[in-house]
């Protein structure tokens, strides 16, 4: 929308589907104005390590790039460990803005009410340019979300627990036709890969779904090139519904 030239970051599965900077050729880098991260990762459900955002900042600084971190999952994580901030390292708050959403963490989704921190001059800038071209969230909207945001740590948990309850039907469903998945540790997705023996794209295979079962999932091509020969699938609905369209699956014999 803004007129930039885009330099993808390929994401794969080897790498754990985490960035390697170190591709990045130094005139790009040169010319680079911002940096986008997103960990916990939407659609491949990777979480970021320590090093990575640590290097994020080095790269950033050392050529003068705003780095932009996408946090919107960071608070729907099944394991002991919280994903962590980019503010929450050295230099972050210099280098760095980090957006967050209520849609995911509180199940707004709709209502478009979210909040940017970091950088106090980019914040300044953002703060100038939304006070011209909108009127701000509807009152009520904001209402909501302050009351959510003030809602104790407890609510949060049993938001994972639905999620992890959810992604645990899932796996346990996958493992049940052969399919080879592994249990996200974070997002309210999985990222599976299509058995190579069906030999068909996300997209003929998503279509296929669809028609054989009335199962909607989104074709990892969809989200790039990189995302061929995947399909993301989302936790949203009730565990009934999932155990359902586990069923549905099972009996249209789409096994590996």
């Amino acid at each position: 929308l803004a007129g930039a030239l885009i330099h993808d970051l390929p994401l794969s599965e080897d790498a754990g589907f985490l960035p390697d900077l170190d591709t990045v050729p130094a005139d790009v880098a040169a010319l680079a104005k911002v940096l986008v991260l997103n960990y916990p990762n939407n659609p491949t459900t990777a979480t970021a390590p320590d090093d990575l955002l640590e290097r994020s900042i080095w790269f950033c600084r050392r050529y003068e790039i705003l780095l932009v971190h996408d946090l919107a999952y960071g608070e729907l994580y099944f394991g002991r460990t919280r994903p962590r901030s980019i503010l929450e390292f050295a230099g972050g708050k210099e280098i760095a803005v980090e957006f967050h959403t209520l849609s995911k963490t509180f199940n707004m989704a709709g209502w478009r009410i979210g909040f940017a921190v970091g950088n106090r001059h980019v914040i300044k800038t953002l703060y100038a340019l939304k006070t011209n071209v909108d009127y701000g969230v509807f009152g009520a909207v904001q209402k909501a979300a302050i009351a959510a945001l003030e809602l104790p740590d407890s609510e949060l948990e049993k938001i994972r627990n639905t999620y992890r309850q959810r992604r645990d039907i899932l796996v346990e469903g996958y493992k049940d036709i052969g399919w080879q998945v592994t249990a996200p540790q974070a997002t309210m997705y999985m990222w599976v890969r299509i058995p190579p023996a069906l030999g068909m794209s996300s997209t003929e295979f998503a279509e296929m779904l669809l028609s054989k079962t009335g199962i909607v999932v989104t074709p990892g091509v969809a989200f790039g090139s990189c995302g061929e020969g995947y399909l993301r699938i989302s936790m949203v609905a009730p565990q009934a519904r999932l155990q359902e369209a586990m069923s549905r699956w099972r009996k249209a014999a789409l096994t590996a």
